[in-house]
């Protein structure tokens, strides 16, 4: 099967209601696409930045940070940020760079929510929200193909993240086969990790009842929801209400 790569994201003019705005921010490999009540871009792309030095300076002391698919020690002297990634990979048993889209877009949509009730921050198909109106995620298993379900929250379900992993859709480094695996928890970071490791674990069709039954296990770290979907067959678990979306 064909691996999508493209930097196009259709997906990103959906997502705005009538007193909201939306803008990019891009720094190095990082393309945040914020929607919030006022523009904030100036403010945000300084603080990614402080967040992408934090990341890079502890890669700089750490070089396993970066490269490792297995969990590395917890560091009581790392920065936060770091740190969350640190965790979330020890609990998922993946490297901490499968927390980082997650990560990121939690901080940022925590520190700036006290200017924004309503924000929303997507990291390269992974979500943190904060809300108090309804909102639908759309979820695209074939990047060709028109975005047809969609995640439906309401105001008490926020904050709320929904992260997606797929073995051949974007950039990320997927160990399995699966089109697509959608997570939904309360923290970005631990909703990333467990994407990533349910995806690499998809390898079959045969094996979306063994995802469904670790993401029933993960419920006690927090996972609250899971999609997944390998060969067209498709197995949910969890608080997942699907909605159509469209014709």
């Amino acid at each position: 099967m064909k691996a999508y790569t493209s930097t196009h994201r259709s997906y990103r003019a959906l997502a705005t209601h009538d007193n909201e705005i939306s803008f990019q921010v891009v720094i190095e490999e990082t393309d945040l696409h914020i929607v919030c009540e006022q523009d904030l871009r100036e403010a945000i792309f300084d603080h990614v930045h402080t967040l992408r030095g934090q990341i890079k300076g502890y890669m700089h002391l750490h070089p396993a940070f970066l490269t490792s698919l297995t969990p590395l020690p917890l560091d009581p002297h790392a920065p936060s940020l770091v740190a969350t990634m640190l965790e979330a990979g020890r609990i998922l048993d993946v490297g901490p760079m499968a927390a980082v889209a997650g990560a990121i877009a939690q901080n940022v949509a925590d520190t700036f929510v006290d200017q924004s009730r309503n924000i929303l921050v997507e990291n390269g198909g992974d979500i943190y929200m904060h809300s108090n109106r309804e909102r639908t995620i759309g979820v695209l298993p074939d990047p060709v193909g028109d975005m047809a379900l969609g995640l439906a929250l309401t105001p008490a379900d926020f904050p709320c993240a929904v992260c997606s992993s797929s073995a051949f859709i974007g950039h990320s480094l997927s160990l399995g086969t699966g089109d697509l695996v959608v997570v939904r928890a309360r923290a970005g970071a631990l909703a990333d990790a467990a994407a990533t490791r349910l995806c690499n674990e998809l390898k079959s069709r045969r094996d979306l009842q063994k995802i469904l039954g670790m993401a029933e296990d993960l419920k006690v770290e927090g996972i609250q929801g899971v999609l997944a979907q390998c060969a067209g067959n498709i197995g949910i678990t969890g608080a997942m209400e699907l909605v159509g979306l469209g014709g």
